[in-house]
Order: C-alpha cells, then structure tokens, then sequence
C-alpha cells in the first residue's frame, strides 16, 4: 500500500519535512560509498537549514509538554492500561528533557565548524565539490568508510534529541487517527471536519493496485478535499473519472 499525508498548519509540515530528511540520513550513513557519504552530507546540512527556525526548539518542547497534559488526564481510566500510559510518558519526558538541555538553535555546534561549513557553501553549487574546488573534502571522501561513518554520526549526535522529540510527537498524532473507508467519486472527495477540534494531519492510503492514482489534497480546520490524477500517455497529470477507494485518517 502506498500512503499520503497532508499536514494542516506550518508546525507539522516542518516536523514531516525533517522527519523525511532524518530517514533518509539513517538509510545513507550505514552504507560504504562515498557519494552515499556525500549525500548524507548533504542532508545534514539540510536539516540544519529546516532545523534552525528559531522557534522550532520553543514550539517542539510546547507539543510534547501539551502531549503530556493530555495524556495525564487519562490517568485513573479503567479503559486505559496504566503501564502503557505510564511508559508513553516516561518517553515524553525524556525527550523533553534531552530536547530542553540541546544547547542553542539545531546543530550550533556545527555551524562553528569552518571545514563543514566550507563545504556547505559549495554543495548547493552544481559540481560545487569538485576536487580542485575542495581539496581537503576530496581527500575526505577517500578515507575509510567506517571513518568517515563514524565522523557522520558525530555530527548529527546534536540533532538527535530533535529527531527524537518530533518523531515521538509524530507517532502520538499517527495514532490519535481512526482510519474510514471512503470513496472519491469520480475522482473527487470532500469531508467538512467537526468544528471546535483542530486537526493536524490527514493520512491517506491507498492499495497496491492503485499506484497510477495520484492524490492532490488540500484541507483547513473546515474541510478536507482529496483530487486524484491520473498520468496520460505522455506522463502529465490529468483529473481522474474514476470512482477510487481510499483509507482516510484525521489525526489531531
């Protein structure tokens, strides 16, 4: 099955875009290659580009400390497991508490480091890296794999409490999600959402058999739309006719 999500406001757009960037950080730094290396390079200095809104840290440590005020007051439900309940908290306050002690704005530490950031001057530049433009990260790329692994994973360590907290938050509001079976008929869906509960994410999965099926949503606090398109045989996106299934999930 394939999955869409569509975030409702800045703050979950932001935490989907350094969650997509955090994954693809992990599947680069465990393999060997060099320009696998440069690539996770690459997204490094990404996330420090998304990671340095100055009121990320701020806005992260609000979620988790709302996260935990809600959760707290399920405590005494006979409907809820209390060890359960208790273990989701443990790790909101640990990820609160590593979040709050990372020290200034995202990968601070990083940018203090002139040799990084003469890389990250020329990365964005096409063929900006070439050899007799950066010498001394040329001859980095020809050292060992696992050293050049293990300076990677130095480097991103400052990050994880971000990566920590905002996937923590992301798993919480996956989770507050009913999934429903609906239909787009010929090709078009609209939902008006419940007034008086702000939604912040809408998952939408649709079947192995769909994949030509492209959805384009968009939604506020009022509505949800879907609109699937359909690539015609020069490979351009067309409005589909067609009647298409979809799982549809609200998460708030």
């Amino acid at each position: 099955m394939i999955l869409y999500e569509y975030p409702f406001n800045e703050s979950i757009r932001t935490m989907l875009r350094l969650e997509h960037l955090f994954e693809r950080l992990g599947q680069l730094v465990v393999r060997d290659t060099a320009v696998d290396h440069h690539f996770a390079l690459a997204t490094l200095f990404e996330i420090l580009d998304v990671g340095s809104r100055a009121d990320l840290k701020s806005d992260l440590l609000k979620d988790l400390d709302k996260q935990r005020s809600m959760l707290g007051s399920y405590r005494g439900n006979p409907s809820i497991s209390e060890a359960v309940l208790e273990d989701v908290m443990a790790r909101i306050d640990a990820a609160f508490v590593a979040l709050n002690q990372m020290p200034g704005k995202a990968g601070a530490t990083l940018t203090a480091n002139e040799w990084l950031m003469a890389i990250r001057s020329r990365i964005s530049i096409p063929g900006g890296t070439c050899g007799f433009d950066l010498p001394a990260y040329y001859a980095w790329q020809h050292s060992e794999p696992e050293r050049r692994r293990n300076e990677l994973l130095l480097w991103a360590k400052g990050l994880m409490p971000m990566a920590d907290a905002l996937q923590l938050l992301l798993r919480l509001i996956r989770e507050s999600g009913v999934p429903h079976k609906v239909m787009a008929v010929a090709g078009q869906f609209q939902q008006s959402l419940p007034p008086g509960r702000a939604h912040l994410l809408a998952r939408l999965r649709l079947a192995d058999g769909q994949i030509d099926m492209v959805p384009e949503i968009s939604g506020h606090r009022l509505v949800v739309s879907v609109r699937f398109l359909q690539p015609d045989a020069e490979g351009k996106l067309r409005p589909s006719v067609l009647d298409t299934p979809f799982e549809l999930t609200l998460c708030s």
